[in-house]
């Protein structure tokens, strides 16, 4: 990325500011990226966790899906799904607040004697696979997040500070050079002025 700039004090000044700022919000960014980097991480591990607790729960009720030709369809559905909102490092991430189940009316006569219990199971499976799926596009958003805030850290250390950096010097060196020729200039002229008074 080239920097523009012109030979002047008032464009070494304001190259100056915004090297100053980049410099300062640096170790901020740095900071932000490692703590969403820790973050995508938990996730990674909390979306584990939930499929190995899905397993779980799958395995413990394995022996009741053979009676799953006897349950009756349509009788436990999602009524509501309520959403949170979280804010980590500055990202807003979803978080499963309740979920509510609707039972529809069914005879305890004329249903299997196991049901109850069933459509509890049913009930835990879908509040781990819905955290589950809260948990993988919380992952998603922190690492997308913290894919851009490398992308800046980068931006800073490698191509706008040693920029600005660069552009300095020559602004630097080039005042120096015009003040230096204007001295000997002066000094060339006023030597001149002294022989020329000299009889």
């Amino acid at each position: 990325m080239a920097i523009q700039f012109q030979y002047n004090k008032t464009s070494l000044q304001q190259l100056e500011k915004q090297l100053n700022v980049r410099v300062r919000a640096l170790p901020t960014i740095k900071n932000k990226e490692s703590a969403l980097r820790s973050e995508v991480k938990r996730a990674k591990e909390q979306a584990d966790e939930f499929d190995a607790r899905l397993m779980q729960t799958l395995e413990a009720m394995r022996e009741m899906l053979r009676l799953y030709n006897e349950y009756v369809p349509d009788v436990l559905g999602i009524k509501d799904v309520r959403m949170g909102v979280k804010k980590i490092a500055g990202v807003r991430i979803p978080v499963l607040e309740k979920v509510e189940y609707e039972v529809k009316d069914f005879s305890l006569f004329n249903a299997p004697n196991w049901l109850l219990d069933g459509l509890k199971y049913v009930q835990d499976v879908l509040y781990i696979v819905l955290e589950r799926e809260c948990y993988v596009r919380k992952m998603e958003l922190l690492d997308y997040a913290r894919k851009k805030t490398t992308q800046k850290v980068n931006l800073y250390e490698k191509v706008q500070i040693p920029g600005f950096q660069e552009a300095i010097r020559k602004i630097k060196r080039f005042l120096e050079d015009e003040d230096n020729l204007s001295k000997s200039a002066q000094k060339i002229v006023k030597n001149r002025k002294t022989m020329e008074d000299e009889p």
